[in-house]
């Protein structure tokens, strides 16, 4: 499935915005326990899966998508389960070596308020769905795994990777796939044209925009 093209992903597109709400939907499923040296990957999956739904379901603030309680649950269970600075970088491509220090921060600032935005979206779509863990694999040359799953509920069942790595005896998500598109990966090729145009501070200046313009609508 090809990237959009021109300028960054618009969400109100149908098709964009199923794939990165259930990506979405999904990292938080993933990053929502305990960093635990002893849990492997795929258990840590397996482990929190159904509860995170479970709470999502009975919580009616969340399913409205109320984004202060949305907020606060990203903040407090998903972000410290995520390397958003891996993620970041990955994203921005060879650029990101040139940015300064509060270039950098702005960006993850900026990234990180862009994916918690769609997951408030996400987290209001949740019906009867479950998730199952299919397959483990490593990543050849590192150590980082992938983990494959499916989302289970009405219709086809949709499949998802997670890239995961162990950092300081815990694992960490850094990026995720749906049907084939890896999250990071589709973002990159949109910040490449921002960054072709106008450099660091025209990404970080688009990304703030898109923000500022989604939080009043």
């Amino acid at each position: 499935m090809a990237p959009p093209t021109g300028g960054l992903p618009d969400e109100r597109n149908p098709v964009l915005k199923q794939l990165i709400s259930t990506a979405t939907l999904t990292l938080g499923l993933l990053a929502l326990a305990p960093a635990q040296a002893t849990t492997s990957a795929d258990a840590l999956v397996r482990q929190i899966s159904s509860e995170v739904i479970d709470t999502a379901k009975a919580d009616k603030a969340i399913q409205a998508g109320e984004v202060n309680r949305v907020l606060a649950l990203v903040e407090s269970k998903v972000m410290p389960h995520v390397n958003f600075e891996v993620m970041t970088r990955s994203a921005v491509g060879v650029q990101w070596r040139s940015a300064t220090p509060e270039q950098r921060t702005r960006l993850m600032a900026e990234f990180k308020t862009l994916l918690v935005r769609v997951y408030s979206g996400a987290l209001a779509q949740i019906k009867d769905q479950t998730v199952e863990v299919t397959k483990t694999l490593p990543v050849q040359g590192s150590s980082q795994l992938v983990v494959q799953t499916e989302v289970r509920g009405k219709g086809e069942p949709i499949k998802l990777d997670y890239r995961l790595d162990k950092m300081a005896e815990a694992w960490k998500i850094i990026d995720v796939n749906v049907g084939g598109l890896w999250l990071v990966q589709n973002y990159r090729s949109q910040f490449a044209q921002e960054l072709t145009k106008g450099g660091i501070d025209g990404l970080i200046a688009t990304l703030t925009e898109r923000n500022k313009g989604a939080s009043k609508s």
